[in-house]
């Protein structure tokens, strides 16, 4: 699978992203030609080698002529269906601008179809939108992961007066993106580019485990002071049959807890959404026995579990920490047994071997229904799908 992984230190940006889809090796002939059957007036992408901090970078401008007039979410849906763009780049670019407009409507309170694009409907914004979606795309990216995401500091003018920093649509497109802190009195992270990123992103978190074949860079338009204006976007690939991606460990000792309260617990988790629940013995202080116990989780659901775990339990306090995680590829099916259909995930391991696991609720119906042994139902569900698969 080919991957790729934006690092966002200076946050995001159109251009930035453009930049560094350009640097790592989209064709940028093939990136105007495809601008270019949009319509617009006189945009044409010129891209110079610059500086940022002393390491070099692609800076990609959009040039074009001002307009004065604002664009509403089908005039610019219209204008990409109509283009020359590949069904995928369509479908990309739109989503990216859909995405957009949901955050325009929310933040000034209207709807999607009557929202007015400002900044973001302007034609660099367009290019900058367009073009990445088709950046990824020639460089046949499957997947892309993503760096916790600095939004910077202070205050910028928009089209509405002064507004803090995230700018709101910034802040609404980020919801449920882990954000890095950051003290740069600047917009780091755009409207564009965090559309473009919580579009597109698959995940965020540390450089997952691939071999790298390019790295791109893209530079902003502004020189910071501390740091280098710059994203890197690094591209290679990681072997089809193991999947990574990232969760959180939540973890608290209990020694004052009964079994009931601990076992309520860990229902209320795995029914708000925890990948897995798990209990350890161990001894605290004054060699009283207690129990640890650990909740993996997505990042998204970590704030609503560790309110189950304080709400539920008498701890005082939750460790958390996130964790790259290795995964086979499985999916769902169903095989036929003698005593009828039972369900289960397929696990597909190095060189393509199979691995079926039948599901314990499945199996454990199926023994009380037909009053067979629950080992024997397992083990006529892993023989069922071994035959299986040596039909197909």
């Amino acid at each position: 699978m080919k991957i790729a992984y934006l690092d966002c230190p200076s946050g995001v940006s159109g251009d930035m992203m453009l930049g560094a889809l350009v640097d790592a090796g989209a064709d940028l002939a093939a990136i105007q030609s495809g601008i270019d059957s949009l319509g617009l007036p006189c945009c044409r992408l010129e891209a110079q080698e610059v500086k940022k901090k002393g390491f070099r970078a692609l800076k990609v401008n959009v040039i074009y002529e001002p307009e004065h007039k604002h664009r509403h979410l089908h005039h610019i849906t219209d204008m990409i269906d109509a283009s020359r763009l590949s069904p995928p780049q369509k479908d990309l670019a739109k989503r990216i601008f859909t995405r957009l407009g949901e955050a325009e409507a929310k933040v000034h309170g209207t709807t999607i179809q009557k929202v007015h694009f400002h900044e973001v409907g302007a034609v660099d914004s367009i290019a900058d939108v367009v073009g990445s979606a088709i950046g990824l795309d020639l460089l046949g990216v499957e997947r892309l992961v993503c760096s916790p995401v600095p939004t910077g500091s202070g205050f910028i003018e928009i089209a509405h007066g002064r507004v803090s920093i995230p700018a709101p649509a910034t802040a609404e497109l980020l919801q449920g993106v882990p954000l890095a802190l950051s003290d740069v009195q600047a917009e780091l992270t755009t409207p564009t580019g965090a559309a473009i990123v919580s579009t597109v992103a698959e995940g965020f978190g540390p450089l997952p485990a691939l071999r790298i074949e390019r790295i791109g860079y893209g530079a902003g338009t502004r020189d910071l002071e501390t740091q280098a204006n710059l994203l890197r976007l690094i591209v290679g690939h990681i072997d089809d049959e193991i999947e990574s991606d990232q969760v959180w460990i939540l973890e608290t000792n209990l020694d004052d807890v009964s079994g009931e309260i601990i076992g309520h617990t860990t229902a209320c988790l795995m029914d708000a959404g925890a990948l897995d629940v798990y209990t350890t013995a161990i001894q605290m202080k004054k060699n009283r026995p207690a129990v640890m116990l650990s909740v993996i989780c997505r990042a998204d659901d970590v704030l609503a579990l560790e309110e189950i775990l304080f709400r539920e339990t008498t701890t005082l306090g939750v460790r958390r920490w996130p964790a790259r995680r290795h995964k086979l590829k499985r999916e769902a099916c169903q095989v036929e047994t003698p005593w009828g259909p039972v369900a289960g995930k397929l696990a597909i391991g190095a060189g393509g071997a199979a691995r079926f696991s039948p599901e314990y609720d499945e199996c454990r119906r199926v023994a009380e229904e037909c009053r067979v042994p629950l080992a024997e139902v397992y083990e006529a569900a892993r023989h069922a799908s071994r035959q299986q698969r040596a039909a197909t």
